[in-house]
């Protein structure tokens, strides 16, 4: 199968969608399948991949710097070149330009286009675009999205909770529940010494670990809050803060407001392929609470490394995290969550525990079962296109 991919993100551009394309396009190739990759040039080296990438001129966003969004004036000078590529498949990753000109590439090679639904953007947008009132916000999104969602032939969505809450707007297209997998080799090992010696951490200082982009709907100000609680229980607890993001510098300020300045550590991007393996294997527990993951693969990326997890479970999260399989799910309070925080850092038999089932959990949504799920789901739209026929395919969607 030839599979046409194109997004308005990704590497060296960090978070999910990124690594939501990585995972699958690496998983695609090695079973044999060939794929191409239009995405946005930064302006800046990224690492090579298996796969063809073409990169194309592009623009900043302004609501949020750090994304850009391509020049569909660049790429149509590659119009010609894909037509006579013979792809069987266009994939949307993203809702911006990449979404209207994969619809035109699939026009115009004639074959079906499927879109992937990343984000939940009704709970996005007000965090960004905070000129304008959240409700009218949130109506033009649901707007935008049920149009976006059935201009295509089959969407793909990470959890049963996202696509309850686009059959909610008004989406009819077929969809199909298919979580990002893990890529278990990349996840076997960290060393956690070797972090915690790089950025003076001593071995015996009980360490939180969240891992994610630093922005308003992440919900890191709730951890902050929530770690106030458990200093009061363990002074020398030390939150560490991977990722980057427009919120970083008031959750600066926030932590130093509440006093926990020296409990908080930001340490900005890490590379996965080492770095950020280390980061989770430093901590002894790793916290989580955004309102917002349409799956949480940060979380799964922590149980495969076999550490615990404290959590709220919301959205894509409630689906990915069960109570005792390498987690503690928490209640999106203050003192709950840091009771439960307290608990997993006081016990090292429990973490054990936890640990060894969390790390058995992971393997369940290994990244190749997923791919062909993937596979599937093609094939079904293809055939469906191909046969012109208007019975709606029936989606299978199983938890993985």
């Amino acid at each position: 199968m030839r599979v046409l991919m194109i997004s308005d993100v990704y590497f060296p551009r960090v978070n999910g969608v990124s690594t939501s394309i990585q995972t699958f396009a690496h998983e695609l190739v090695a079973k044999g399948h060939e794929l191409t990759l239009i995405a946005p040039d930064y302006g800046r080296s990224a690492a090579a991949e298996p796969f063809e990438i073409i990169r194309i001129p592009s623009r900043y966003l302004p609501i949020d710097p750090e994304d850009r969004i391509l020049r569909t004036r660049a790429l149509r000078h590659y119009h010609r070149a894909l037509l006579a590529r013979g792809y069987d498949l266009v994939h949307i990753q993203t809702p911006f330009i990449a979404h209207y000109a994969g619809l035109g590439l699939a026009r115009r090679l004639g074959v079906p286009a499927v879109a992937s639904y990343h984000t939940f953007f009704e709970q996005y947008f007000d965090k960004y675009v905070t000129f304008l009132p959240s409700a009218w916000l949130r109506f033009i999104t649901r707007r935008f999205s049920t149009s976006q969602c059935n201009d295509v032939d089959g969407l793909v969505v990470p959890s049963r909770a996202m696509l309850e809450v686009l059959r909610g707007y008004g989406v009819t297209i077929p969809a199909q529940v298919i979580p990002t997998g893990i890529q278990l080799e990349r996840f076997r090992r960290g060393d956690g010494a070797a972090f915690r010696t790089r950025h003076g951490i001593a071995p015996e200082r009980p360490v939180l670990v969240h891992v994610g982009r630093i922005a308003h709907e992440k919900n890191v100000e709730f951890l902050l809050r929530m770690l106030v609680a458990v200093k009061a229980e363990m002074p020398d607890v030390l939150l560490v803060i991977a990722g980057g993001g427009p919120a970083r510098r008031s959750l600066e300020a926030l932590a130093a407001q509440l006093g926990i300045a020296e409990q908080v550590r930001f340490v900005g991007y890490l590379d996965r392929g080492g770095p950020l393996e280390d980061c989770y294997s430093a901590g002894d527990v790793f916290v989580f609470a955004s309102r917002t993951e349409t799956q949480g693969l940060v979380v799964l990326e922590a149980l495969a490394l076999g550490l615990p997890v404290v959590s709220t479970a919301v959205m894509g999260t409630r689906e990915v995290l069960v109570d005792g399989r390498g987690s503690l799910i928490a209640e999106e309070d203050e003192a709950d969550f840091a009771a439960k925080a307290v608990r997993l850092l006081r016990d090292p038999g429990l973490r054990a525990e936890l640990a060894q089932a969390g790390t058995a959990y992971a393997a369940e949504w290994s990244a190749p079962v997923l791919a062909e799920r993937m596979l599937a789901f093609y094939r079904k739209v293809m055939e469906r296109r191909r046969d012109a026929q208007l019975v709606p395919i029936t989606a299978d969607e199983p938890k993985a």
